[in-house]
């Protein structure tokens, strides 16, 4: 009864020690994607020019935010949105998994350095910084770095309370394996993969293999399987993340899956060989056994000489890899017949992966909803001068279905933002979400004056009514206006002369009525649209002073 009571103690340490390593990776990451978050965006969509600055960008963007997850499905992301082309997607992968190969290093660094001494000046050093609001990013930084270095302790620890090395049922059962056949490292790795895909973090599983090794009970060509299976499972998150988004995106997320499952395959060709190669460099003999304080680093290495040597490879081949998953996943009829109907361009609800980044993508859905309610104005200028019935219905009939494109594209895009502010974000962050939440509501009022402005034309088409000479070119002059670029003090002026300008043709219209210059119902029409042309003007203002953070 003790002896299963010190098992599932053994067995909670061990799930609570994982747990904690998640969690703190995670708060590392996020804090550092809050600290870079604009710079990253800049860095991803930039530096990107050929496949060489792509791979760097890629290792560099996954060393600084401690995930390529993170870094991959940001890619995707960008690769959905247009903003990467799939061959500087590819190379970017490529680079990300050159970069979280630091987080094995890491690792290593914990069963072999007693991290202890660190841990606790990062935990009171990192809620000083929290509690100062000017720091309190680089605090979480530190608090998630500290729970991280925490876990390797823990691990450690439950590692060597669980005594592996001398429970002869644990030796005998992973001595059982022949560690000589390729059958035993395909089953090992397709374990790795299997339980990576489950659990989601290549880290985790890593940690659980080094545990393994680090007591000697798993063997090191048993391990290294493991590490094999575990680069292909971590590709899952960005395929399952590019499920419902565009074929370029789910291209993208198959090329990181190609890329690990090439390597593992030549890997598998010149196993024994390239183990002892990685081996010889760390200085350990697996014919000898023993020399356990080793294992870590030897997985750590093998880690790093698998991802660079098959960036190396593949590096070259980018064009042929874009070639083969554009074969593999060809875009569809049905998908282009689809393209007419309503969907955010820039932006997939199911991406909402990296806050940070998701970010710039509302801002490009953003700016194109502006365009469209642009080329809506457009519209109602010319059903103005339109005298032809016909083409008018037509035309009548496109703003009325624009109308109802900015009302779905108001709620898609506010839902997604309110999806990516259930994220941990940075002030900055915040703000720009606040601001965008603003904007898009008075987008749609624009959209709603235009077809309010379109409604009355027909109402005055309907009616047989015309304007005067004088009516068309006041309202020409309140339609066409002038534009003033980036400053918001010439905005101002222009919505000011609009009020002033309303005003003075109402008082002009009552005076016109009254000398029976037209009849009433033609000037009950003629300030309709004065006044929806000044609401406009108005809801343009709104825009502009939630662009400017006004």
């Amino acid at each position: 009864m003790e002896t299963n009571q010190n098992y599932l103690t053994i067995a909670l340490q061990l799930l609570g020690s994982l747990g904690l390593l998640i969690y703190g990776m995670r708060i590392m990451s996020e804090a550092l994607q809050k600290m870079a978050g604009p710079q990253l965006r800049h860095i991803l969509a930039k530096m990107t020019t050929n496949r060489v600055t792509g791979m760097l960008t890629g290792t560099l963007i996954t060393c600084a935010v401690q995930s390529s997850s993170a870094t991959t499905v940001m890619t995707v992301s960008f690769v959905s949105a247009g903003l990467l082309t799939l061959a500087q997607a590819i190379s970017v992968i490529m680079g990300a998994n050159i970069g979280t190969t630091l987080t094995a290093w890491i690792m290593s660094l914990g069963y072999n350095v007693d991290l202890t001494s660190v841990v606790y000046p990062s935990f009171m050093l990192g809620i000083m910084l929290i509690y100062k609001k000017q720091h309190r990013y680089l605090g979480d930084f530190l608090f998630g770095t500290a729970f991280m270095f925490l876990s390797l302790v823990m691990l450690s620890a439950t590692g060597k309370s669980m005594d592996l090395e001398h429970n002869e049922a644990v030796i005998s059962f992973f001595a059982s394996f022949d560690t000589s056949s390729h059958l035993t490292i395909l089953a090992f790795l397709a374990i790795g993969t299997f339980i990576t895909c489950i659990v989601q973090s290549s880290a985790a599983v890593m940690a659980i293999t080094i545990l393994l090794c680090s007591t000697g009970v798993l063997p090191i060509y048993l391990g290294i399987a493991l590490v094999m299976g575990e680069n292909i499972g971590t590709t899952a998150t960005a395929n399952l993340v590019a499920l419902g988004a565009n074929t370029q995106a789910r291209r993208a997320a198959l090329a990181h899956l190609l890329f690990n499952v090439f390597g593992v395959v030549w890997v598998l060709v010149a196993f024994y060989p390239f183990v002892d190669m990685v081996c010889s460099v760390v200085g350990y003999d697996p014919s000898l056994g023993g020399q356990t304080a080793r294992l870590p680093v030897v997985l750590a290495m093998f880690h790093t000489c698998f991802n660079v040597i098959n960036t190396a490879i593949l590096i070259w081949l980018v064009p042929q890899m874009e070639r083969v998953v554009c074969w593999l996943l060809p875009e569809k009829q049905e998908t282009r017949a689809r393209e007419d109907e309503f969907r955010l361009q820039y932006i997939q609800s199911n991406l909402v992966q990296t806050p940070e980044i998701a970010v710039l993508q509302a801002q490009k859905e953003t700016a194109a909803f502006g365009e469209r309610v642009g080329r809506m104005f457009g519209m109602v200028r010319t059903l103005f001068h339109e005298t032809d019935p016909k083409d008018f219905g037509e035309l009548f009939s496109q703003i009325e279905n624009e109308e109802d494109m900015t009302d779905k594209m108001e709620i898609e895009i506010a839902r997604y933002l309110e999806q990516v502010s259930e994220g941990h974000l940075s002030d900055e962050t915040k703000q720009k979400i606040r601001r965008m939440m603003r904007e898009i509501s008075e987008l749609e009022s624009i959209g709603d004056a235009c077809y309010k402005l379109a409604r009355t034309l027909d109402r005055k088409r309907e009616a047989g009514k015309t304007f005067t000479p004088h009516q068309s070119e006041q309202m020409q002059t309140v339609m066409h206006g002038h534009r003033a670029e980036h400053d918001i003090r010439e905005t101002f002026r222009i919505e000011n002369d609009i009020n002033q300008l309303r005003q003075r043709l109402k008082d002009e219209n009552v005076t016109a009525v009254n000398n029976h210059e037209y009849d009433y119902a033609v000037g009950t029409l003629y300030v309709d649209i004065i006044n929806e042309l000044e609401k406009l003007g108005d809801y343009v203002v709104n825009v502009v002073e939630a662009r400017f953070g006004k």
